[in-house]
């Protein structure tokens, strides 16, 4: 049942990336509040689940597709059909990306850093700009507003060993996403970026090296503990209503308190 204030009835919402993880969190926040959800992400089996999870959680409507964002084409492509199931599309949130890979830049191979941007940077922007292009043209028809919403990172703040691809693609997203709040605000188009601190998403390498990260590092936090996809599922119901109507340009950082902490 959608409350009032967070209220997403009405409203679609493309998830990058949106199978699992800190995108299928955000997902289900909207889920929860009653919206609808488009999931981009290239694993059919995974993307099956992840529509069961949401329609359990109370979307009105979910679609998943096959979508490589690395390819323009594909991401064009994802559009076409996505505005042919649901006529319109009011939060796009590009979360599609890896880890780093590395532990040392100069264990980077130059083809590996190129194929990393493809996604999480060049990925990212066309999936955004695109968006804006739908929110532009329905708020010229007399229908403003929507959200944008890039995925960063704790690496927008702190230098990182070996992880420049990864760091270098979430500070780009962020330019990116200032860079469209202050172009499309005439439209009441709002453009935020997520920075989460240490989740246990699959990307840590499985429930035990997940226990052993969450035992390591969360009685090192502020609040007690790492964070889950779970934790997302709040910010996804904010930025995908109307209750986020007045924020835009900003970095809402997702960590525990683990940037206050030093």
């Amino acid at each position: 049942m959608a409350s009032d204030l967070f209220d997403c009835v009405g409203k679609v919402a493309l998830v990058t990336g949106g199978n699992g993880g800190i995108g299928l969190g955000f997902a289900r926040g909207i889920a929860k509040q009653g919206g609808s959800l488009a999931i981009w992400a290239r694993n059919e089996e995974k993307n099956a689940a992840a529509k069961q999870d949401l329609l359990d959680a109370g979307a009105q409507r979910v679609e998943t597709y096959v979508v490589d964002v690395s390819s323009e084409e594909n991401i064009l492509a994802g559009y076409d059909k996505l505005l042919a199931d649901f006529g319109r599309v009011d939060c796009v949130f590009a979360n599609s990306g890896g880890p780093p890979g590395f532990n040392s830049v100069f264990d980077m191979p130059t083809d590996a850093w190129h194929k990393f941007l493809d996604v999480a940077l060049h990925g990212a922007f066309i999936t955004l700009r695109e968006g804006a292009r739908h929110m532009v043209a329905r708020a010229e028809g007399g229908e403003p507003g929507g959200s944008l919403v890039g995925c960063g990172s704790l690496s927008l703040f702190r230098g990182l060993p070996g992880k420049q691809n990864y760091a270098a693609s979430k500070c780009a997203v962020a330019g990116v996403i200032r860079c469209m709040a202050a172009e499309f605000g005439k439209h009441q188009i709002r453009a935020n970026v997520v920075a989460p601190g240490l989740i246990m998403t699959p990307m840590m390498g499985g429930e035990a090296n997940e226990k052993a990260m969450a035992e390591m590092f969360g009685p090192k936090m502020p609040i007690g503990r790492v964070g889950y996809p779970e934790d997302f599922e709040g910010v996804g119901a904010f930025l995908a209503s109307d209750a986020s109507s007045f924020m835009t340009g900003q970095t809402l950082t997702i960590d525990g308190g683990d940037m206050i902490a030093g």
